[in-house]
């Protein structure tokens, strides 16, 4: 009984962790949305995802094997160039970060090219969303972002000898994560709000969540160039460029805030 309540414990943790990128990406994304319906949009599409990831948690235990297994008609080699060997959880973590990547791009594209940001909803329309489009966005990463916290929480679960008590626990494991997700997502909005001109900085780590995604898709499809296999980006190497990025991006205000100053 102890043992299953730690290992709950160290679960919400990891979903806690792992959370993090999702939470700003639902958080940026919901900005596309109408501004009175943004509330709503982030809370709608973090309580379904909650409920399809306990229907994807439910999938994957059952058909685990099929996605790890590559796919016969996705495997091949260029002689001395590029070996792959797709199975069905690389092709889904490719196609998210790929996914992130775009829409970082973009949105730090949009940015540059709008020439009034205090107008920039009346300049360009293009980045804006209803609501309903936005809830299904946030769903699909939700879910994408939710593949490799659910093959972890499988995986420290697996000791645990009957499968019930194991999928009660992840299960449970979901949905306080979510919950903590909720409580957090219009904070984190709201700070954004506040504070445009981290914006920017949100937008390049949602830019190396993406590159993080499609290294360890890579990795997942055993990608080798050249002879060189793709070796997937680290959790710890990924909060340490965002440490460095915020550093850098809070040094740079203040020497800025000290130029203007002696203008």
């Amino acid at each position: 009984m102890l043992e299953n309540i730690f290992t709950l414990l160290m679960l919400v943790l990891l979903q806690a962790v792992l959370g993090f990128d999702n939470l700003l990406y639902i958080s940026l994304e919901s900005k596309k949305a109408p501004e009175i319906e943004q509330k709503r949009v982030r809370k709608v599409g973090i309580l379904v995802a909650i409920v399809l990831r306990i229907i994807l948690l439910f999938l994957l235990v059952s058909i685990i094997d099929y996605f790890k297994e590559p796919f016969s008609f996705l495997t091949g080699e260029i002689e001395n160039v590029l070996k792959f060997a797709f199975n069905g959880h690389s092709i889904i973590v490719l196609l998210g970060g790929g996914f992130i990547i775009y829409t970082a791009i973009k949105e730090i594209w949009h940015m540059i090219g709008t020439p009034d940001l205090e107008n920039s909803e009346m300049v360009d329309t293009r980045s804006k969303k209803t609501a309903n489009a936005a809830i299904v966005s946030i769903i699909i990463m939700n879910l994408v972002f939710s593949f490799d916290s659910i093959l972890a929480a499988i995986g420290l679960t697996s000791e645990i000898e009957n499968a019930t008590t194991a999928f009660i626990i992840m299960a449970i494991a979901i949905i306080v994560s979510g919950l903590l997700m909720l409580f957090l997502a219009d904070r984190v909005s709201s700070f954004l709000a506040k504070n445009r001109m981290y914006e920017v900085l949100g937008l390049f780590i949602l830019f190396i969540v993406g590159i993080m995604l499609i290294t360890e898709g890579g990795h997942l499809a055993h990608i080798k160039i050249f002879g060189n296999e793709i070796v997937p980006m680290s959790k710890t190497t990924f909060y340490f460029v965002i440490v460095i990025l915020i550093i850098t991006d809070v040094v740079q205000g203040k020497y800025q805030k000290k130029l203007l100053a002696k203008k």
